[in-house]
């Protein structure tokens, strides 16, 4: 190594304590739950949190995490479920045809007090990639669209076309953004994953694996996404959930797909 690159490699590694230490956060596990089918991802509301599969998904009590119900779209063709988030007793699932090419995406909406399937939206083959996740804030949906590299690449695109698109109530697309190249790189050869709003108006996204979350924010100008910092967690990559029916709290749930459990924890 050069003493040039070596210079430069050391004044990132500063940049970055400078920046982390002076945002100031940290995500400290609070609970954990054994749950076999925690692969994708992890969606909660008041009393419950619900644990997504690629066709599977299951309820739980969050006290105790015991299983009280399933849903099961396996027999109507439903095979890469991303996320999920409760709003208002309905659940909006991610739900794409990943790794086929091309992409196509739709969110199928589930009632979360009989876990049945209710309602669909479809992007058929979308322009903005592969749906991965969505939330809802301030009265408009935000998703995230994923592209990846290598042989799952999108013809002639790869992991810089991934974005954040901003949707008003009816599903017209408003604004978008992509992401800075530093987040770019460390989603590659994989890609955003997850995504919710915290109560402190940040954006908190995930990769495919990486035990960290990352903190962005809408820019007052341009089209890419501020990277405000990024965050060491308990979760892996994969889809997350914001526990908005904690007071006084931040509380973010996700999962360890390794370990196959759930996880919430308090970011402070």
């Amino acid at each position: 190594m050069s003493l040039r690159s070596a210079f430069v490699q050391f004044f990132l590694a500063v940049s970055f304590f400078v920046s982390f230490a002076g945002f100031g956060q940290s995500v400290k596990e609070v609970q954990s739950f054994q749950v076999a089918e925690a692969k994708q991802a992890v969606a909660v509301d008041e009393m419950y949190f619900y644990v997504i599969n690629n066709s599977t998904i299951t309820k739980h009590k969050k006290a105790g995490g015991e299983q009280v119900a399933m849903w099961d779209g396996t027999k109507d063709g439903i095979k890469h479920l991303n996320s999920g988030v409760v709003i208002k007793g309905k659940m909006y699932c991610a739900n794409t045809n990943y790794p086929e090419i091309p992409m196509a995406s739709s969110i199928e909406i589930f009632d979360v007090n009989t876990m049945q399937h209710i309602d669909n939206h479809s992007f058929g083959i979308a322009e903005h990639g592969s749906l991965t996740w969505i939330d809802q804030k301030d009265g408009f949906w935000w998703c995230g669209f994923a592209h990846y590299a290598g042989k799952e690449a999108s013809e002639g695109r790869d992991v810089r076309w991934t974005s954040v698109v901003k949707f008003d109530m009816e599903w017209r697309q408003l604004e978008s953004w992509i992401f800075p190249k530093i987040i770019v790189d460390l989603f590659t050869p994989k890609s955003n994953s997850g995504g919710a709003w915290g109560n402190d108006n940040l954006l908190y996204c995930t990769g495919h694996d990486e035990d960290e979350l990352y903190v962005m924010k809408i820019p007052k100008s341009g089209f890419t996404l501020e990277h405000i910092a990024t965050v060491p967690a308990p979760m892996h990559g994969q889809g997350i959930a914001m526990d908005h029916w904690q007071k006084n709290k931040q509380i973010i749930f996700g999962i360890n797909r390794a370990e196959n459990k759930i996880i919430s924890a308090e970011i402070k």
